[in-house]
């Protein structure tokens, strides 16, 4: 028995110890951004759009029980569980977190220079504060980094989205893209550097622009073998080439696709410069694109839609916002706005046309079965950022024909499905994990309300959006 002099103090005890039970899945650098964290929660009175393709529900409540979520349905009609912590959230839309399939956890360096720094503290909290749950890297340049940071988050000791990490570049002699990757000696390197990383623990690969057919062949069988795919920023190897390989996923689409390119030598990658004025005579309708559209679905190679950092080439596009200039370092700003500047724009401009082009390719792909999926593509000249270009690549491809209700499957379920994760996570349906993105507005009406996110959930705990971005302020671009 506890003397009674101890009584109060035991007691008090035990209720700190059952709040460290509670909320011991997060350390000390993790919790102040979790505003949300009790094991039952009921978003009430929102509006849901799934992410199946389904149209808006209005006036629904989605219950969370540890992590998951246990029930969605008319607000009326659905039962809330005692004890659990209810928030109104009248006006409200919930959405699937979204699905980043081409992250990098690295960014430009700036001044014209051909190095990326990595952004292990900022990218992940952008990421998440953007509504970015899961994210798959389109390479890595620091494959340990990007490893270790993504047990750190698993752990629950940094704040970020799950992360599936992709290994090193596989690429090939003579890249352009600076001391930062290795180039294969040939197909033994390829599969050497394959199985390594595969050990390491990386998820997927990604074959580079001056990579070999016979180097691709080589990765993608090794990658198979290890039940990895394979993605591609192809120029040496053509989509269709790629294709018949075996290649999985395709990056960008058709404004890097040199088979259309006249006299283009086997294994070298042209001048993308000639490639993409080239790219802006192709019909879309016409027998050679839809020759190729129709190879890659009857290979199941899906393509990643990478929108925004394309645009961020037009001088005049996208729109500048605050938080973009509040996020990043001063040096940062400054290299970003003066490329901007030098950038011809407006609507005649090529990047313009060939932001057209490629919306018309992008929504050809899907309306003849394939599968797209979407990513930010950090880098470029900085104009598209962890988190906020993977909201502006939704706004894009509404731009580009697609519905709201479309372009969010695309950016959230089409990438759990390509991921094999479908049943854990990328849509708002009871069993699956509670990553879910509460917006202020109703983006199925407004697309712009995809930036106006009040709070995200994953795992079922609810991270405070303003929190991490205030966090980083003036960060971004140097760590």
């Amino acid at each position: 028995m506890i003397p009674v002099r101890y009584f109060g103090r035991f007691l008090c005890l035990l209720l700190l110890s059952a709040a460290a039970v509670a909320q011991g899945r997060f350390a000390p650098g993790t919790q102040p951004f979790v505003t949300v964290n009790a094991p039952a929660i009921a978003l009430q009175h929102v509006r849901v759009i799934d992410g199946t393709g389904a149209a808006p529900a209005e006036n629904q409540t989605v219950i969370v029980d540890h992590g998951k979520i246990a029930a969605v349905g008319p607000a009326g009609s659905t039962a809330v569980p005692a004890g659990a912590q209810t928030m109104d959230l009248t006006g409200a839309t919930v959405i699937p977190g979204l699905v980043g399939m081409h992250e990098h956890l690295f960014y430009p360096s700036g001044g014209g220079i051909p190095i990326y720094s990595e952004q292990a503290f900022s990218f992940p909290r952008l990421y998440l504060a953007a509504g970015v749950t899961t994210a798959r890297t389109g390479g890595s340049l620091e494959p340990y980094t990007d490893l270790n940071m993504k047990r750190l988050i698993d752990a629950g000791r940094m704040p970020g989205p799950r992360l599936f990490i992709t290994g090193p570049y596989l690429e090939g002699t003579g890249s352009i893209a600076g001391p930062q990757m290795h180039e294969l000696t040939g197909p033994e390197d390829a599969v050497r550097t394959v199985d390594y990383w595969a050990a390491e623990g990386v998820t997927s690969f990604k074959a580079y622009m001056n990579i070999t057919r016979a180097e691709l062949k080589a990765a993608v069988d090794a990658a198979h073998k290890h039940g990895i795919k394979v993605t591609g920023h192809l120029c040496s190897v053509g989509f269709r080439e790629a294709a018949a390989i075996g290649i999985d996923n395709l990056e960008h689409g058709l404004l890097v696709d040199t088979e259309f390119h006249a006299g283009k030598p086997p294994d070298v990658c042209p001048s993308q410069g000639v490639t993409r004025a080239e790219m802006g005579k192709l019909d879309i309708d016409g027998q050679p694109i839809r020759e190729m559209i129709a190879d890659l679905v009857a290979h199941h190679v899906a393509i990643t839609s990478t929108l925004a950092v394309f645009e961020a080439f037009n001088g005049s596009r996208p729109p500048l916002e605050q938080r973009f200039l509040d996020a990043l370092s001063p040096e940062s700003a400054i290299s970003y706005l003066s490329s901007r500047a030098r950038a011809p724009g407006g609507e005649d401009a090529v990047s313009a046309q060939g932001l057209r082009k490629e919306l018309q390719f992008e929504y050809a792909f899907v309306k003849a079965g394939g599968l797209l999926l979407a990513g930010a593509d950090p880098t470029g000249n900085g104009g598209a950022l962890a988190g906020f270009a993977d909201q502006r690549n939704i706004e894009l491809l509404v731009e580009g024909g697609f519905t709201p209700v479309e372009a969010i499957r695309i950016a959230t379920s089409n990438g759990a499905r390509f991921l094999g994760e479908s049943n854990h996570f990328g849509t708002v349906e009871t069993g699956k994990q509670a990553d879910l993105v509460v917006l202020d507005g109703n983006p199925a009406a407004r697309i712009a309300d995809i930036r106006r996110v009040r709070l995200v959930f994953k795992d079922g705990a609810g991270y405070d959006p303003s929190k991490l971005l205030d966090s980083i302020k003036g960060s971004a671009g140097i760590h």
